[in-house]
């Protein structure tokens, strides 16, 4: 187990929701110039006949955007972590040139990395009418209600194609201001939530592969605090186990959520088609509300994923790495899920 980080965490990282909502700097409004110079790689994209994700950082040339870029990968880990870029005019695009445009910007960011065991690199987050109380579904399958969470990479960006007809608001909250309230307030779960717990798989594992991993919820390591919240999936796979949670760890789950409610956390945000989010997972816990979609199939509510690991990414530490097949996937795909090794 890492050591227990007895300290509050300063920074910018540790905001509220309440002061952000008074402050709009965390929305980055494209500039004509920025605009331009993605579509000018999108049309090199085209000349080639590539369709994202098969291309790579080579074939999107974006060179005059190398101080926005800088901006953006700063701000994930050292600032906020987070922001919204929003401006990208989405009529001008079919969904496959703004899929060109996302998967392109987001090489020049970081690596993309594996969603599943498929080795899907550019997800589609859409409602398929699957059941999430099957432990082999996901959640971005459905339209249920999504609780406060963090994905297995360094960064989750979203890409807005459309929204819903109803609901689907994207909400975020800082993983360092809770910690801090935890710390503040309720001290004697610190110990619990730094000790590893099993998650389930979800169906995502290799051959052969156990279908949990164990993972702290918090980790102090190389002087930063690192969060992993998926309760679901820790509550999953106690049948999988057969190791029920205990009453404590059940009453740490519990105090989590009822800070995470807390009006003055969290930042609301809908995402209008052509906005893209983009989360840093050890710090920022990210979730959605239940949404009503449309009847028709074009007009349903979808959105792209990248997982990215980042060129400035945090070292992390051994109890806090999600392996597979026995190797840290830090070591196979600096994050992410394993495709199905054959």
């Amino acid at each position: 187990m890492s050591s227990i980080l007895k300290k509050k965490v300063q920074g910018p990282v540790a905001w509220k929701g309440s002061d952000l909502a008074k402050d709009d700097s965390w929305i980055y409004c494209m500039s004509e110039k920025m605009i331009t110079s993605l579509e000018n790689a999108l049309f090199h994209v085209k000349q080639k006949g590539l369709q994202a994700p098969d291309f790579n950082k080579e074939d999107f040339p974006i060179p005059d955007l190398s101080d926005e870029i800088a901006y953006f990968v700063d701000e994930l880990e050292n600032g906020r972590g987070f922001l919204l870029l929003r401006g990208l005019p989405m009529k001008r695009y079919t969904d496959e040139e703004a899929s060109i445009i996302y998967w392109g910007l987001g090489l020049h960011m970081g690596i993309p990395v594996t969603q599943n065991a498929k080795g899907d690199l550019l997800g589609h987050i859409k409602d398929r009418g699957l059941d999430f109380t099957n432990t082999s579904v996901r959640a971005y399958q459905t339209n249920v209600h999504l609780p406060y969470h963090t994905d297995l990479s360094d960064v989750v960006g979203l890409l807005s194609l459309r929204k819903a007809k109803t609901g689907g608001l994207s909400s975020l909250t800082s993983a360092m201001t809770l910690y801090n309230e935890i710390l503040e307030k309720y001290p004697e779960y610190l110990g619990i939530l730094y000790r590893p717990l099993p998650h389930d798989r979800r169906g995502e594992e290799a051959p052969g592969e156990s279908p949990v991993f164990t993972s702290p919820i918090f980790s102090y390591y190389d002087g930063k605090l690192s969060c992993r919240y998926m309760r679901y999936y820790v509550e999953s796979a106690q049948e999988k186990t057969g190791i029920k949670l205990s009453k404590m760890e059940i009453e740490a789950f519990d105090l989590i959520d009822s800070l995470l409610h807390d009006g003055n956390l969290q930042i609301d945000m809908m995402m209008e088609p052509g906005d893209m989010q983009f989360v840093n997972n050890y710090t920022v816990l990210h979730s959605r509300t239940v949404f009503e979609d449309y009847e028709e199939e074009k007009r349903r509510r979808h959105l792209l994923r990248l997982w990215l690991t980042m060129p400035n990414g945090r070292e992390v530490a051994p109890d806090f790495e999600v392996f597979s097949g026995g190797i840290p996937v830090r070591e196979k795909t600096a994050g992410g899920i394993i495709e199905n090794l054959r």
